[in-house]
């Protein structure tokens, strides 16, 4: 007798033919049900469950196009393969998300397979490439944004698969999360070294036009320089940028501290003496570069690592990774 049992949830928007597909997918990633299992007949299901014999074919269907369960003639349908398919949907591919990207599969047991997409904070994309991937992954891993139509597509995903990484907006506590803090971290990380800080005479956040780096940055950055009576100011025209001896930047954009250490060539000032620099983001150069680049960051190994135990355990979870400054030669 088969160990796998069904049931409609009658207040489900899924489809009844999905929900039995993503009742086997998540029996089999549980491994509730194992390789050779067999699965209920056609005519079982449609007593127990009320289908239809349609939509029970037209589910095993699916599952065979996938590979996932094997029909035999005259003994039923079997499950063919233990394979968890998870959807990964990043923004952008930079260094630090090659580091969580790296972190997370390296932690994945070698049955799951990861599909990677990116949204590029492009609102039509992200809707597009979501609902196209409803119902044929097991997990969604997913980045959100700013935009006021995104909570309305996450919404579509079950809560019990889906996980948002990185940032949290648009997220709520029944949500599972792995995030970080874009604020409080920033303002304790800077109070922690205000001796360093202190020694230049402005502190000047380059916040370019062309990102999407959350804003309450902004806000955090102002009332840090304010408490501590230092000169402060947030530019946003990356045009502007023509740093000073005696500066002290704030780089979010990568983009931008190349062009900062361009400038610094030309007029020849050295990063931690004329001028000081901190960037947004580790990445495995960043320790390298002129000696050393000093970075406010995440632990974008650490997140990747709890993504994939999200992955593997199907728990709920809710954790903050911490963020910290690691000073290095350019402050």
């Amino acid at each position: 007798m088969s160990k796998f049992h069904f049931r409609i949830d009658p207040t489900s928007n899924q489809l009844k033919f999905q929900q039995l597909i993503d009742a086997v997918t998540e029996a089999i990633s549980k491994n509730l049900l194992k390789v050779g299992d067999i699965l209920p007949s056609v005519n079982q299901l449609c007593k127990e469950s009320e289908l239809s014999r349609d939509t029970v074919f037209k589910a095993y269907a699916e599952l065979k196009n996938r590979g996932t369960i094997e029909s035999v003639p005259n003994k039923g349908y079997f499950v063919a393969k233990a394979t968890t398919k998870v959807f990964l949907f990043l923004d952008t591919f930079k260094a630090y998300k090659e580091v969580l990207y790296g972190s997370f599969l390296e932690n994945l047991p070698p049955n799951v397979t990861v599909d990677l997409h990116f949204h590029h904070y492009n609102i039509n994309v992200f809707e597009t490439i979501l609902k196209e991937s409803i119902g044929k992954y097991t997990n969604y891993i997913v980045m959100n944004f700013d935009h006021e139509r995104v909570p309305e597509t996450i919404n579509r995903i079950p809560k019990n698969k889906l996980l948002i990484i990185d940032w949290r907006i648009h997220a709520n506590e029944a949500n599972s999360a792995v995030y970080q803090d874009f604020g409080e971290t920033l303002y304790t990380s800077f109070k922690s070294n205000i001796a360093l800080i202190s020694k230049y005479k402005r502190f000047i956040y380059l916040y370019p036009e062309f990102t999407y780096h959350p804003k309450d940055s902004i806000t955090y950055f102002n009332q840090f320089c304010q408490d501590h009576q230092i000169p402060g100011e947030v530019l946003k025209d990356s045009k502007k940028l023509d740093i000073q001896p005696g500066d002290l930047y704030l780089m979010v954009s990568d983009r931008m501290l190349a062009r900062f250490l361009d400038q610094c060539d030309q007029k020849e000032l050295t990063p931690g003496q004329e001028v000081g620099v901190i960037s947004y983001n580790e990445t495995p150069m960043k320790k390298y570069v002129k000696n050393g680049i000093t970075v406010l960051s995440t632990d974008f190994e650490l997140m990747g690592r709890k993504a994939a135990e999200f992955v593997t355990n199907g728990q709920p979870i809710h954790f903050c990774v911490p963020t910290k400054l690691t000073v290095r030669q350019s402050l």
